[in-house]
């Protein structure tokens, strides 16, 4: 993303007027360079974002004329250095704000406190500069729990989805999710812009979920929180009755629990999918009906063996 976009987002305040905006942010990581105005620039990250709060711009007002000159130019002299921001509405030492503008360094302010403004642009950039995929399938809002409905083409994905938000659940996307990682395990699904609350039914056409059922029936996007996999049912394969086994599928780089619910007529998949939210709830909350009975029936093995014995 560029400086220019950050700055229109944030509503900074640009000191150089001719710096150039169009510089690129490439990393979601920002640095404070208490070190590099200090001198030691070995390791100093000048691809970030740079922010100068109170500290580091009174330890440059306490140095004398040369030294201060000294270490703006060595600050500034990094050309992948995408910007400058000034936090609390100060103003850049007028040597640092010629280093930087001899660059074309754009120097930003803004009236936030430091730490308010780190926390804000690191939310910031992990949002826009999160890495992303596009997963054919369903994203829809059960219960609270993003549930990624994946299968084979015309297995019944948007109608399982359509039957969901008839039941009172959200649509987020039909046909194409986009999923960003925002963080180390937080995948986000939305709809691509031109498929935003749209549903695709076979024979019914294209239609527009919010239209047909109101605004509370979509959103426009989820945290995905497991995978349901449709697949067509077949009968020489054993599939896990009890459910004790866990499937996961890698997305990017987050495993997500995933369950296999095969798929034929008579089957009401929305009213499956509804339970297999609640059960990952109650997962979540340390109640695991599975892992429950297989234990109650080795301990009922396990006291029938003794009394034989």
């Amino acid at each position: 993303m560029s400086v220019r976009q950050l700055v229109r987002d944030l509503d900074l305040h640009v000191f150089n007027e001719d710096a150039d905006l169009d510089r690129v942010i490439y990393t979601r990581d920002i640095n404070r360079p208490g070190l590099a105005l200090a001198g030691y620039l070995r390791y100093h990250p000048a691809e970030r974002v740079q922010i100068l709060g109170r500290t580091e711009l009174s330890f440059l007002r306490g140095l004398n004329e040369k030294e201060r000159a000294l270490r703006a130019f060595a600050f500034c002299s990094y050309q992948q250095t995408p910007c400058i921001i000034i936090t609390r509405g100060d103003t850049p030492p007028p040597v640092l704000l010629e280093e930087a503008a001899s660059r074309r360094i754009p120097v930003l302010g803004t009236p936030m406190v430091t730490t308010r403004l780190t926390a804000r642009i690191s939310n910031y950039l992990e949002d826009k500069l999160a890495p992303e995929t596009l997963q054919h399938g369903v994203l829809v809002d059960v219960y609270g729990i993003g549930i990624l409905i994946i299968g084979s083409s015309g297995i019944g994905k948007s109608e399982t989805g359509l039957e969901l938000i008839k039941r009172g659940h959200r649509l987020v996307a039909d046909d194409a999710v986009v999923i960003r990682q925002i963080s180390d395990d937080y995948l986000v699904g939305s709809a691509p812009p031109l498929l935003q609350n749209l549903i695709e039914i076979r024979g019914l056409g294209v239609l527009n979920a919010m239209t047909l059922f109101g605004a509370g029936a979509v959103r426009t996007h989820k945290r995905i929180s497991m995978v349901v996999h449709l697949e067509a049912w077949r009968d020489n394969h054993a599939y896990d009755r009890l459910g004790i086994e866990t499937e996961t599928m890698k997305i990017l780089d987050i495993e997500l629990p995933k369950v296999t619910v095969p798929v034929r007529p008579g089957r009401n998949l929305a009213v499956i999918v509804e339970v297999a939210a609640m059960n990952f709830r109650l997962k979540g909350m340390g109640l695991d009906a599975a892992k429950q009975f297989a234990a109650e029936l080795e301990q009922m093995i396990a006291a029938q063996s003794e009394g034989s014995a």
